[in-house]
């Protein structure tokens, strides 16, 4: 095991959507020399921005920017890919003499990134996954749902019950090793981190985050995005797709197939992103490492520049260890 001294530095600016990730990364990565990594599950995917508020080539500021728009919506992503993608990258950034800045608000991408967490232990039966997903068809997903409720009820618990791909894995990985999800997941967890890291998290009062999100909706709105789902609709895209179940498109999909109004579905959007957000910071306040940084109390600019104090007094450190 690498001590400390030995470690590469890494900083991950984190936080619910909305919080003003985006904004504070750029200027941290001016003042620092930083590469930023996206740790979005959807800004992945090409032809899918006005829905992920995906950067624009102008708000990068010539910052280079990694895991975004590699893959076609037709195509399945996951955290074993973003570690693996994170892996391919990591290296050049270093040999340039950079520092990478993970920016994102998926908070088990991050994890599995900092505690190089392995799945590799956990290959995947495709017969066993096949059948639950028939079942899942067939009896719907609540069914599967109380399947893992009785083999695991901590996985059940942090699991919704429509996020299929996630129950058919954690159903998954205990008909292959015979052990919750759960158990595996906080062995990962207590893994000491794998590079010398600094982890904040921007968050802000309940009713400004929720005030920022149905702003960001409207705007989302403004921009186009009804015509970007009907656009992606035109290249084959449908439901079924993982790029598609993303925020934004699920409910604008069921819009245009006639199964909300648009009052309905752009009402069901904010609401579906309220509760992600709320989801995020659950899972952020689990990990003892995270500087919370409460821009209610401090607001965003002195936010921004009491990180990038930290930064810079993190890395000279860093550097003047080795």
């Amino acid at each position: 095991m690498k001590n400390d001294i030995e470690k590469r530095p890494m900083i991950v600016i984190a936080g619910p959507t909305a919080a003003g990730k985006t904004k504070l990364s750029i200027a941290l990565a001016e003042a620092v020399g930083g590469e930023i990594i996206s740790a979005d599950s959807m800004q992945v995917y090409r032809h899918m921005n006005i829905g992920t508020a995906k950067i624009t080539k102008e708000e990068m500021r010539n910052i280079p920017h990694h895991m975004i728009d590699i893959l076609d919506p037709w195509e399945d992503y996951n955290v074993a890919l973003f570690k693996a993608g994170c892996e391919q990258c990591l290296p050049g950034i270093y040999e340039r003499g950079h520092i990478p800045i993970v920016v994102g608000g998926t908070g088990f991408y991050i994890q599995a990134l900092l505690r190089d967490i392995s799945f590799t232990e956990n290959e995947s039966n495709t017969e066993y996954r096949a059948y639950l997903e028939s079942l899942a068809k067939r009896e719907g997903t609540a069914y599967l749902h109380a399947m893992l409720e009785q083999i695991d009820s901590i996985s059940a618990q942090n699991i919704h019950k429509n996020n299929v791909k996630r129950v058919i894995r954690a159903l998954e990985y205990y008909h292959l090793t015979g052990e919750p999800i759960s158990c595996h997941n906080e062995r990962e967890r207590e893994k000491d981190c794998a590079y010398q890291c600094r982890y904040f998290v921007l968050n802000d009062v309940r009713e400004h985050l929720y005030a920022r999100i149905d702003q960001r909706v409207n705007d989302m709105m403004n921009q186009g995005l009804i015509s970007e789902v009907k656009e992606l609709v035109s290249m084959g895209c449908h439901r079924g797709l993982v790029s598609m179940q993303g925020l934004g498109y699920k409910e604008i999909l069921a819009f245009l197939e006639g199964e909300f109004t648009l009052e309905n579905a752009v009402e069901n959007l904010k609401r579906n992103t309220r509760h992600f957000a709320k989801r995020q910071l659950t899972w952020f306040r689990r990990d003892p490492q995270i500087e919370w940084y409460k821009l209610d109390e401090i607001g965003t600019a002195e936010a921004e520049k009491k990180i990038g104090d930290s930064v810079e007094n993190f890395l000279k450190v860093c550097y003047t260890e080795k």
